[in-house]
């Protein structure tokens, strides 16, 4: 379902609009691309959640590895510091999208329906902004990585990389989320309170 409301239903096919007419191919394009990101943001929230099993499976193994008196594999520990920050940056979009980011509606609540409307669409508008710079940021982030050939040193050598591309990719779809609260029909907060 596209924000606008305007792709609901069966996928219309896109067809090739005529020479000089923009027409129903122009339209159709918002909604291909809100599909399209709606789907890459399901996707990052399946690998945040293969992530927290992964976190479930790692800590038992390791915590059964030492009630051997083994010792549990260096790799094992710092894969769970690598899946913590990979669970958080992938499932951060979905939560956006699902309103399930904590926020406080006390205020938002007690104000009227016209005046709450415009006061969410403001700090919408105002988390697109910083996600956006965020975004920006770790892009120049992950280019001065790329640029330095920079490495994580811990058990292994791992691409900082492919550390850092997670916050461009994941501010940048948190932007848009955002987005869908400050320009389109359903509010960031739903004016009740607890």
């Amino acid at each position: 379902r596209c924000a606008a409301g305007r792709c609901r239903g069966p996928r219309p096919r896109p067809r090739m609009p005529a020479r000089g007419a923009g027409g129903e191919a122009m339209r159709a394009a918002p909604c291909v691309l809100i599909r399209g990101s709606d789907r890459v943001v399901t996707a990052m929230a399946v690998a945040a959640g293969l992530a927290l099993v992964w976190l479930m499976v790692a800590i038992i193994w390791s915590v059964v590895m030492r009630n051997l008196g083994l010792q549990p594999h260096a790799w094992l520990f710092t894969s769970t510091e690598y899946g913590v920050f990979y669970m958080t940056m992938l499932g951060a979009p979905w939560l956006v999208r699902r309103r399930g980011h904590v926020h406080i509606e006390l205020l938002t609540a007690a104000l009227p329906e016209g005046l709450r409307q415009v006061v969410s669409r403001i700090v919408a508008f105002l988390c697109v902004l910083v996600c956006a710079y965020l975004a920006w940021r770790g892009l120049l982030l992950v280019q001065t990585n790329i640029i330095r050939m920079d490495y994580d040193v811990r058990a292994y050598f791992y691409p900082r990389w492919l550390l850092t591309i997670a916050f461009p990719i994941s501010f940048g779809l948190m932007a848009v989320e955002f987005a869908r609260f400050a320009f389109g029909r359903t509010l960031m907060h739903s004016g009740e309170a607890g």
